[in-house]
């Protein structure tokens, strides 16, 4: 026990002493022909995190970027190569900022940020989840866009397998969430619900652009991932981004940061 506590000390130390290297990488997959909506808001939130830090890194795409991920909790992506080291999905990539004290939200004390965290936690389930339901339980979106997008850079016979496990993993996900028995109408109004929570809490700062005043932190950046792309997602069942459109602040948000953010780096 004392080894491996002094193990994990020496890897915070060494992420900390080294400096953000040039060549960091993020990997995810093709935007045009592959990406699914639950990676693509991953992958989003990722991105505007490392902007409002103000990180250089570069974007790799690739057909088996899921596969080259060393794992994680839901997606498995983006991952990204900083170094010697490689982290996946949200949560870890914004811990290696943090130990490298690069991070957006250092201005926070600890009460202000368990409090974000907590709205963090509550963005990354919520959505991920109803993203994943739309994606795989919809039997039409699941036919007309998830399987073709999934299995686009396979050959036959292997994207059918891939779209198989692809699939099951996805409602093994859903069912340890407890998501896999609702219908549509209950998986809309957790959105709605979560949506309400984060207008509400933007509103509490209504003169500034950001959650928690006129500095963004990481809930700035997993909220836009997940509102952005789920607003910007054309499927055969809109009911997700119809539900976001309702909320015009949260539309707002989403606009200021991608202009902010996004277009300006054009």
């Amino acid at each position: 026990m004392r080894s491996h506590y002094l193990s994990q000390l020496d890897t915070a130390d060494k992420l900390s002493a080294e400096p953000w290297p040039e060549d960091a990488t993020l990997y995810q997959p093709y935007e045009a022909e592959q990406i699914l909506l639950p990676e693509n808001a991953s992958c989003l939130a990722v991105k505007a995190y490392l902007k409002m830090c103000n990180l250089p890194f570069g974007i790799r795409s690739c057909a088996n970027a899921e596969h080259m991920s060393p794992g994680g909790r839901m997606t498995k992506l983006p991952f990204i190569r900083a170094g010697a080291f490689i982290f996946a999905e949200f949560e870890p990539i914004v811990n290696f900022v943090e130990q490298k004290e690069l991070a957006i939200g250092s201005w926070q004390d600890e009460d202000e940020k368990a409090d974000m965290r907590t709205y963090v936690s509550l963005v990354e389930n919520i959505f991920t989840m109803a993203e994943l339901y739309i994606s795989f339980k919809n039997e039409r979106v699941y036919k007309e866009v998830t399987a073709p997008r999934n299995g686009v850079v396979f050959p036959w016979p292997l994207n059918h397998m891939q779209n198989y496990g692809k699939r099951r993993n996805a409602l093994r996900l859903l069912k340890v969430y407890q998501w896999n028995d609702l219908d549509i109408d209950s998986v809309i109004d957790k959105v709605a619900k979560c949506c309400e929570t984060l207008e509400y809490k933007l509103k509490e700062s209504p003169e500034t652009p950001f959650f928690y005043g006129d500095q963004p932190c990481e809930l700035d950046a997993i909220a836009f991932g997940h509102l952005f792309s789920i607003l910007t997602t054309t499927l055969p069942n809109m009911a997700l981004a119809q539900t976001v459109q309702k909320f015009k602040d949260l539309v707002e948000f989403c606009r200021f940061v991608d202009e902010k953010y996004f277009q300006t780096s054009k």
